[in-house]
């Protein structure tokens, strides 16, 4: 898929465990999971804004669009 979460980074540089990002967001592990292995077919805007409110990042920050190798 061309866009491309970088949500390990962003939990990495905030030193956030997985479970306590998930509580704060209000998501479960689970679909923290799927954010983060890129199975995710669409985010939606509420969460967007919670994973920024609580990672203090912008949406670039841990979005990024990469061109699809297979054209």
């Amino acid at each position: 898929m061309p866009v491309v979460v970088d949500l390990d980074v962003m939990l990495a540089r905030r030193k956030m465990s997985v479970g306590e990002f998930a509580e704060a967001v209000g998501i479960t592990p689970a679909n923290v999971a799927v954010l983060k292995n890129g199975r995710a077919k669409a985010v939606r805007f509420s969460t967007l804004d919670a994973i920024c409110r609580v990672l203090r990042c912008q949406p670039g920050d841990i979005l990024r669009w990469e061109e699809d190798p297979t054209g």
